[in-house]
């Protein structure tokens, strides 16, 4: 039985039921989850036909014709083929072996719950009085508000901030924290805030949400420091929580803090249940992506199938969409100050390579982030033109934790953005060889 048909719940129904699996998927809404209809693909859509110059009404209809117009019958056909049993409605486990299905039950010998994430609401007063978008609304409906106020700089925030000022709105990003992607290398953030004002986005970083209330002329939002904002619609972008309310964990013995994920072990298996349970995607809360639900997918399917597999997270890619793309993998500084981890660190501007001049662009700069004490690459990040492309050796590099004398080696082709990671391996590399050096020599008598 698999709860939840999103991303991760599709591969790992398909791929049991053709390995002669009997297998179930429970969906209570669209059989594909949020990233082909209210997610990835339409953000990415409107992102590309904002950066080619497209009217809004060509935009939303690229948009509709990829997302299919938000009907699953092709996805449900896909998994009718492999031999999977679609059961419509909401599910919620009765009982060690039984989950109910809208009042019917079925047994199962294995569950995996794949129910994914669903938006934050921040606690403001007015807030729910007041019509609201999140980013399913903000990515399927035809409207293109004149005024359009987003709490929260995460991604996407930024990602649907820059689409909706790219098409004419007049927009305003609301952000606690002080900066955008806040998770993410400060140099990131501040990339893309210089690309966002310059298309005329009111940041109001450092400043919270206080109330919101209806004028006639719309919605007038009082913040934090003083200030008001003005809006026709408020979208809400404050992050995402996983989805594991109302499914009967209880009845497995699995006990949930509000607003943390479906605690899981290295092979994606839910270890406090009673009975084999298992769960993938953005309810484990591990990596909010759709690549990462995919990767624990896989790692389900491979354990259920009997070959043991353990779920490796240190080079899961992090990316922000924009233009410039924003590319993270692998530990940020605020992370490696958490886990008290030193690290080394070294940069270049894309200003520097020919590519940049090129093609008329020198925006953004990468970072690389090597741990001093074992002299290995384990972070990096990027601001730059198609970085989610020409950033992929880097995750490959932390993954095989590849010698940074080896990756100092690697040469690119001419011209690139690729060769802006030539010149910080080469330091990194140099400066950890120097550290072992200096080592041995303490170490000698």
């Amino acid at each position: 039985m698999v709860l939840g048909g999103g991303t991760a719940g599709e591969l790992v129904a398909a791929g049991l039921a053709r390995a002669g699996r009997d297998v179930a998927l429970v969906e209570n809404r669209l059989v594909g989850g949020e990233s082909p209809y209210f997610a990835c693909v339409p953000s990415k859509s409107l992102l590309l036909s904002a950066r080619r110059g497209e009217t809004w009404e060509m935009a939303l209809a690229r948009r509709d014709e990829l997302t299919g117009r938000r009907s699953d019958d092709p996805a449900v056909a896909r998994m009718a083929e492999a031999g999977v049993t679609v059961l419509r409605g909401a599910g919620r486990v009765a009982a060690p072996g039984r989950i109910e299905v809208d009042g019917v039950e079925h047994g199962f010998a294995d569950l995996v719950v794949c129910t994914g994430s669903e938006p934050v609401v921040p606690a403001a007063d007015g807030l729910a009085d007041v019509p609201l978008w999140t980013s399913d609304e903000a990515l399927s409906v035809p409207d293109l508000p004149r005024r359009l106020v987003i709490l929260g700089g995460g991604p996407v925030g930024c990602e649907l901030a820059q689409v909706y000022a790219a098409f004419g709105s007049q927009v305003a990003v609301v952000e606690a924290s002080g900066r955008l992607l806040t998770a993410e290398a400060p140099f990131a953030g501040e990339a893309l805030a210089d690309e966002l004002r310059r298309m005329g986005v009111d940041l109001r970083l450092g400043a919270g949400l206080g109330n919101v209330e209806r004028k006639d002329t719309g919605l007038r939002l009082w913040l934090s420091d003083g200030g008001t904002l003005d809006a026709d619609r408020v979208l809400v972008a404050a992050g995402r929580r996983p989805r594991v309310e109302g499914l009967g964990l209880e009845h497995l013995g699995v006990a949930v803090a509000p607003g943390h994920g479906l605690p899981v072990d290295e092979t994606c298996r839910v270890p406090s249940a009673t009975g084999s349970v298992w769960a993938a995607g953005d309810v484990t809360g591990v990596a909010r992506t759709t690549h990462a639900a995919r990767y624990q997918a896989r790692v389900v399917l491979s354990n259920l199938l009997g070959h043991r597999r353990e779920a490796d997270y240190r080079a899961i890619p992090r990316v922000v969409y924009t233009n410039p793309t924003v590319y993270s993998v692998g530990i940020s500084p605020s992370r490696a100050a958490e886990l008290g981890i030193d690290l080394r660190t070294a940069g270049y501007d894309l200003a520097a390579t020919a590519r940049a001049a090129v093609g008329a662009d020198e925006r953004g700069r990468v970072e690389l982030y090597a741990d001093r004490a074992r002299g290995l690459l384990v972070g990096a990040a990027a601001a730059g033109l198609g970085a989610e492309e020409w950033m992929s050796e880097i995750a490959l590099a932390i993954r095989a934790e590849t010698p940074l004398s080896l990756l100092a080696d690697v040469v690119h082709a001419f011209p690139t953005y690729g060769e802006s990671v030539e010149a910080p391996l080469r330091e990194l590399a140099a400066a950890c060889a120097a550290a072992r050096d200096e080592s041995t020599r303490e170490e000698d008598p």
